[in-house]
């Protein structure tokens, strides 16, 4: 076997490394999502009372644009559902959102030393969009709301949150 087809096949797998490391492609498509308020099983009374909102606020860009609407409800069984209105982001690889034991974040390194909980993996980065919210989370702690890209452990947007009056 000569030389030049171990070099073309170690560049074919080197290349797909950095391709499957960077997915260079979400640069350019966009993922829109548009999931409506959810909707619960409840008693009648308290599916009358409705959804009661907890805290919000509004996205700030880190390091990459983000804007949108950020807000955690209490739905009429109890459950807890963080709500992305507005939102929009950068496409990117393995993005997560997460709760911040932070009044805001405007780091990376804050995520990480404060902590935070992971609520999913981002449905899109263009849209609304619902998450289930752990319902022991002490919302007193985790005060703000982070876009996340795991991958390269960067912070794209946060929402710091404030108690809904």
């Amino acid at each position: 076997m000569t030389k030049r087809p171990v070099l073309a096949l170690l560049g074919v797998i080197v290349l797909a490394g950095l391709w499957y490391a960077f997915r260079p492609e979400r640069l350019f498509v966009n993922q829109s999502v548009s999931e409506a308020f959810p909707q619960t099983t409840a008693t009648e009374a308290a599916a009358a009372a409705g959804p009661v909102a907890v805290a919000s606020g509004n996205f700030h860009t880190n390091a990459h644009e983000t804007k949108g609407n950020a807000s955690i409800y209490r739905l009429a069984d109890g459950t807890l559902t963080l709500r992305l209105t507005g939102f929009e982001t950068s496409n990117g690889p393995d993005v997560r959102v997460y709760l911040v034991a932070a009044d805001d974040v405007n780091d990376n390194e804050t995520v990480t030393r404060n902590g935070f909980i992971e609520v999913g993996a981002l449905k899109g980065n263009i849209g609304d969009q619902n998450y289930d919210v752990p319902m022991d989370i002490d919302l007193g702690r985790y005060r703000a709301v982070t876009i996340w890209c795991r991958r390269f452990a960067v912070n794209f947007g946060t929402a710091p949150l404030a108690p809904a009056s």
